[in-house]
């Protein structure tokens, strides 16, 4: 990077920083700190939301998937706004009225306190790994730009999210939020615009997303029912309806975001905006990862995306095999341009035979490029075993950092490192309440005063915030962040939200009933997805209806054992 760009990169972080810093100063009681004394009016409440879901794993993974697989992953979000709704009518005024730290003291009060733990360690667990993820993404870019290893910038990030959290707590959180996803949508446009600018003379927006569509990248929807397929329209409808349902209403992450609203009217107004700049916003995400894909049929793709591991391999004993790769590369990248510039012009003519032709040509030029990376992949792990060998994550940070103007990259790094800062403190934060609220206030010291659990909130802020960079450190090993974090997720969410839903609207039902049926569908949850029996969004209906049901079934034994 330019001097230009380090210096809007570090001094947009550090105005960033210093205005939560300074907006939330005077936190001196366990409200203010944890809820940021319910004040946030439903902008600040529809923003927070937003970047605490927006990590940088959206900015950096998104456009890499589009770039891969296409913009299928929209399809992910269709059932969010209906769980706003749902949210909105049966969660908010719920959590206002009873004027709830957490999500899970209410558990308690509806149940009994080993629901409560159960449901409160069980997010602890999905969040402190996610988290984990959410700050690697960004390590990911010092790593790329200062060709160094992910171990030592996943450490300096970390520490500094840290930092500013158990400094400011919720109110450093939101008001940090605020101005970051202001710059985020600003970058995203213009990081949009310059990709149409970067493609040739006669390829303008639409041109590029045909010819994108022709290689199979602009593949939104789909409406065939497939349970082993990861995205379509009822996996997302269906399966991304609880999994949101759960996430916007029972991860401690978001709760204490909209439980900072001032108001249950702010708080839902919030989250409706919410609902409904959602899915635009990450539609533009994975549209600026298509306009990549076309930006590399005209322009050559490095032949691995993760610079650092290109780099070892290029200095290792395989080097020659490396450049035979390389040189294979470059022959189906020529084939490929001539066939992409062939297919423009049957588009221009209309063609069909000849737009088919094409497309089949460049079909066949895609598969025997993933099988030369294949064959890259592979000698990258005879060198090093543990290479990271997933470079989808790096697709979109490879083109910012070589093709955008001075200062433009700067602000676009910017951009993800405030996602990552974002969602990690936010997560932090609900980390520490849920440490304090649910486990040390209820189960280890009960009678302390409000300075005493101020001061263990920050404790249990650093102590989070060294597992999650812990976590960090092998976060390379697991693939697609963005599919990552929603995998892990799917595994506990549809388990929390069928305890909750049972405690909303099953009244006969009793907290020993519902304790096994959680305990029970958790495991069967995981067996599930363990053996790949459906697509990851899917276990979230499974989970839910299973604790229902289960709950339902051993409630009914218990009344006909005391009735025997």
């Amino acid at each position: 990077m330019s001097e230009i760009d380090w210096a809007v990169l570090i001094l947009t972080l550090i105005v960033i920083v210093s205005y939560g810093v300074y907006k939330s100063r005077g936190a001196q009681n366990i409200e203010g700190y944890l809820l940021a004394s319910q004040s946030s009016p439903w902008y600040s409440v529809c923003l927070s939301v937003m970047a605490t879901q927006a990590s940088a794993i959206t900015f950096l993974a998104a456009p890499g998937l589009a770039f891969s697989s296409g913009m299928g992953f929209v399809q992910f979000y269709f059932g969010l706004p209906l769980a706003m709704i749902v949210l909105c009518i049966t969660f908010v005024p719920i959590f206002h009225r009873l004027k709830v730290y957490t999500a899970y003291e209410f558990l308690e009060q509806r149940f009994d306190l080993k629901t409560r733990a159960l449901t409160a360690l069980l997010f602890l667990i999905q969040r402190g790994l996610s988290t984990g993820i959410t700050i690697y993404a960004p390590s990911i870019i010092l790593s790329t730009i200062l060709n160094i290893n992910t171990t030592y910038t996943t450490l300096c990030i970390g520490g500094i999210v840290v930092a500013y959290t158990v400094y400011g707590g919720s109110k450093a959180v939101s008001y940090t939020q605020m101005l970051q996803m202001s710059i985020i949508f600003l970058g995203l446009f213009a990081a949009g615009i310059m990709v149409v600018q970067l493609l040739p003379a006669d390829i303008g927006f639409g041109r590029a997303i045909s010819i994108a569509g022709k290689m199979g990248r602009t593949n939104a929807i789909d409406f065939k029912l497939d349970w082993n397929n990861q995205y379509n329209v009822w996996s997302g409808l269906i399966g991304g309806f609880f999994l949101q349902l759960s996430y916007f209403g029972t991860d401690q992450s978001q709760v204490g975001r909209y439980l900072t609203g001032s108001s249950v009217g702010q708080s839902r107004l919030g989250l409706l905006m919410n609902g409904l700049v959602k899915i635009p916003m990450q539609f533009l995400i994975l549209l600026i990862g298509v306009l990549v894909f076309t930006f590399y049929q005209y322009n050559r793709p490095p032949v691995f995306f993760n610079s650092f591991e290109l780099n070892k391999l290029e200095k290792s004993s395989y080097s020659p095999q490396l450049e035979v790769l390389k040189a294979k590369y470059e022959q189906v990248f020529q084939e490929k341009q001539q066939g992409v510039v062939k297919l423009n012009k049957a588009l221009d003519l209309g063609d069909q035979s000849a737009i088919d032709q094409q497309r089949s040509v460049l079909q066949q030029a895609d598969g025997q490029t993933k099988v030369l990376r294949k064959e890259l992949t592979d000698l990258m792990l005879k060198n090093d075993k543990g290479a990271d060998i997933n470079d989808n994550n790096y697709v979109f940070l490879s083109f910012v950092t070589r093709y955008l103007p001075q200062g433009l990259i700067g602000l676009l790094i910017a951009i993800i490192f405030l996602a990552s800062m974002g969602s990690t403190a936010s997560a932090l934060n609900s980390l520490a309440s849920t440490s304090v609220i649910d486990i040390y206030k209820r189960l280890l010291n009960k009678e302390a005063g409000d300075e005493k659990y101020l001061k263990a909130s920050r404790w249990s802020t650093v102590l989070w915030g060294a597992v999650c960079i812990g976590m960090a450190l092998y976060a390379s090993k697991i693939g697609n962040l963005l599919e990552a974090v929603n995998i892990l997720g799917s595994y506990i969410y549809g388990t929390i939200l069928g305890v909750f839903l049972v405690a909303f609207y099953l009244k006969q039902v009793n907290g020993r009933s519902v304790f096994w049926a959680a305990i029970i569908t958790e495991v069967i949850v995981c067996i599930c997805g363990w053996q790949e029996v459906v697509a990851y969004l899917w276990l979230n209906l499974i989970g839910c209806v299973l604790v229902v049901l289960l709950a339902l079934l051993l409630q009914m034994l218990s009344r006909a054992g005391k009735k025997a």
